[in-house]
C-alpha cells in the first residue's frame, strides 16, 4: 500500500515527533485512569503510596465503617500487649468487635465499592480457619478469648494480617458530585493536554488554510477530523485513533503490517465490484449496439459515424480486410494447396466419371490409368497457373482496381443479405447470446483471482520502490 505522509510531519518532523510522544503519553495516562478503579487492589499491594497519591483523583476515601473496624482489631492488639489476652478490658474489646462483625454482615459495606467479592472472600477464609458453617458464627468463633487461647494468639494475628486485612484494607468509599456522580478530578491532569492539543489543531487548520485558501474553517478543520478526539472531555479512549496515526506518520510506530491487513479484503472486494461493473456495462453496451443494429451500420458504412476521433487517417476495417486477402492469398493458400489439388482433382474425376465412353476406356490396356493420373496433372496445372494469375493481378493497377472492386462488392452483397430480417436477427441472436458468455465467465474470472493477483502485484512494486 502507498504510503502518504502528510505536511505538518515532512515540514517539522521533530516538532511532530513531540507533539505524538506527548499524546501517547496522554493516552497513557488515560488508560491509566480509565483501569484504576479495577487495578487498585494490585496497586494497593504492590505499590501503596501510588494509591495514597491517585486515590484523591478518583474521589476515593477509606470506609469509615471497615476502617473503624480495623482500628478495632489495631486497639485490641495493642490491648493484649499491655493486659493480656485473659484481662476484662481485653474480653470487653473482643465483644465489641464481635458486634461489628454482626453489623458488618449485615450492612455489607463493601458492596457500594462493588467489592462483595472480597468480602465472600473474607467469610470464606474464616469458615475455612474456625470450622464453621455460618458467617456469623465464623466471626464471632474467631474473636472469642476460648479460641484465641486454643488456637494461639501469635498464630491467628498472623493470619488476620496476611489473609484478612488486606482484602479489608481494599474496600472504600466514593464521594459524588453535584450532579449525584462518582467524584472524577481527571479533567483537571487532562486540561493541559487538550489545551496543548488545541493549539496543535489550531495551528494545522491555519496552516491548511493558507495552503488552500479556498478552503473554509470547518473545510480545513475536517483535513484533521481524527485530532478531534484529542479534544473530547468524554469517549477519551477514541484518542488511540489520533495517537496511532500521529505516531506511524512521523515513523514512531510502523502500522503498515496492521493497515495492509485491514485493507486487503476492502480493496480486494471494491476492486472486484469495480472491475465487474465497469466489464458488464461494456458488454451490456455492445448487447444494445447489436439489437439496434449500430455495429452492422458502424461496420459497414463507416462514412455515417458521429464525429469520431481517427488516430491514423486510415479506416481501419479496409485495412483490415485487406491485409486479410493478402494472408489469404500469399501465406494460407500455398500451405493448403495439396488440400485444394485433391479438391479439384477429385472434382475433375467426378466429371470424366460421368461423361459418355469413360468406362469403356477403363477396359482398354494401357489406358486404364491415363486418366486419372491426366486429372492429377491437370489439378495441379489449374490450381498453379490460377494462384499465379492472381498473385501478379495483386501487384498491377488493373489487378488493384478489380481487387478494390471486388471488396466493395463483396461488402454491398453482404450489406444486402444482412438487411434480410432473418438473417439479422440470427446473427445479433448469436453474438447477444456469445457476449453474454463472455459477461458470464468474465465475472467468474474475477471472482476466482483476478483481484487479489493484482494488489500482490501492486504490494511487491511498492516494495521494490520503498526506499531501504
Amino acid at each position: 500500500m502507498a504510503r502518504i505522509k502528510p505536511y505538518f510531519e515532512r515540514r517539522y518532523p521533530w516538532r511532530e515527533r513531540g507533539i505524538a510522544i506527548l499524546a501517547l503519553i496522554n493516552l497513557l495516562l488515560v488508560l491509566f485512569d480509565l483501569t484504576y478503579l479495577y487495578s487498585r487492589d494490585f496497586y494497593l499491594q504492590v505499590i501503596p503510596s501510588l494509591t495514597r497519591l491517585y486515590d484523591p483523583v478518583k474521589g476515593i476515601q477509606p470506609h469509615p465503617e471497615t476502617e473503624n473496624y480495623l482500628a478495632q482489631v489495631a486497639a485490641l492488639e495493642a490491648q493484649v500487649i499491655v493486659t493480656g489476652l485473659q484481662s476484662p478490658k481485653t474480653a470487653s474489646s473482643l465483644a465489641q468487635i464481635r458486634v461489628l462483625s454482626q453489623t458488618l454482615i449485615e450492612d455489607n459495606p463493601f458492596a457500594a465499592a462493588y467489592k462483595s467479592s472480597q468480602f465472600e472472600t473474607i467469610k470464606q477464609r474464616l469458615r475455612v480457619r474456625t470450622g464453621e458453617t455460618l458467617a456469623r458464627d465464623a466471626f464471632a468463633r474467631f474473636w472469642s478469648p476460648l479460641y484465641l487461647t486454643q488456637a494461639g494468639w501469635q498464630q491467628e494475628m498472623e493470619f488476620w494480617d496476611t489473609q484478612i486485612r488486606p482484602l479489608m484494607q481494599t474496600n472504600y468509599y466514593r464521594s459524588v458530585n453535584r450532579l449525584d456522580t462518582p467524584t472524577n478530578h481527571f479533567w483537571l491532569l487532562d486540561l493541559p493536554f487538550v489545551l496543548i492539543f488545541a493549539l496543535d489543531l489550531f495551528a494545522r487548520v491555519r496552516a491548511i488554510r493558507h495552503r488552500y485558501p479556498y478552503l473554509s474553517w470547518l473545510e480545513a478543520t475536517l483535513r484533521r477530523w481524527y485530532d478531534l478526539f484529542l479534544l473530547l472531555p468524554f469517549w477519551r479512549l477514541l484518542r488511540v485513533l489520533p495517537v496511532s496515526v500521529r505516531l506511524y506518520h512521523t515513523g514512531l510506530l510502523n502500522l503498515d503490517p496492521l493497515r495492509a491487513e485491514a485493507q486487503r479484503d476492502f480493496v480486494i472486494g471494491f476492486a472486484a465490484e469495480l472491475t465487474e461493473m465497469a466489464g458488464i456495462q461494456i458488454v451490456e453496451q455492445m448487447q444494445n449496439s447489436i439489437r439496434k443494429g449500430d455495429v452492422f451500420r458502424w461496420l459497414l458504412h463507416p462514412e455515417l459515424r458521429k464525429p469520431y476521433v481517427q488516430v491514423n487517417n486510415v479506416n481501419e476495417m479496409s485495412a483490415i480486410a485487406s491485409r486479410l486477402f493478402h494472408i489469404g492469398v500469399y501465406d494460407v493458400l500455398p500451405q493448403v494447396q495439396p488440400d485444394i489439388e485433391n479438391l479439384i482433382h477429385h472434382s475433375l474425376s467426378s466429371t470424366l466419371h460421368q461423361l459418355p465412353g469413360n468406362r469403356a476406356l477403363q477396359y482398354i490396356p494401357g489406358l486404364r490409368n491415363v486418366g486419372k493420373n491426366q486429372t492429377k496433372r491437370l489439378a495441379k496445372a489449374i490450381f498453379s497457373v490460377t494462384y499465379n494469375n492472381l498473385t501478379n493481378s495483386m501487384q498491377d493497377s488493373v489487378g488493384a482496381e478489380l481487387t478494390a472492386r471486388l471488396g466493395r462488392n463483396l461488402r454491398d452483397a453482404l450489406e444486402n443479405e444482412l438487411q434480410k430480417k432473418h438473417n439479422i436477427q440470427e446473427i445479433q441472436s448469436l453474438l447477444i447470446d456469445m457476449l453474454e458468455e463472455v459477461k458470464i465467465n468474465y465475472v467468474k474470472g474475477i471472482a476466482e483471482a483476478g483481484s487479489e493477483q493484482l494488489l500482490e502485484k501492486a504490494e511487491q512494486l511498492h516494495k521494490q520502490i520503498r526506499p531501504k
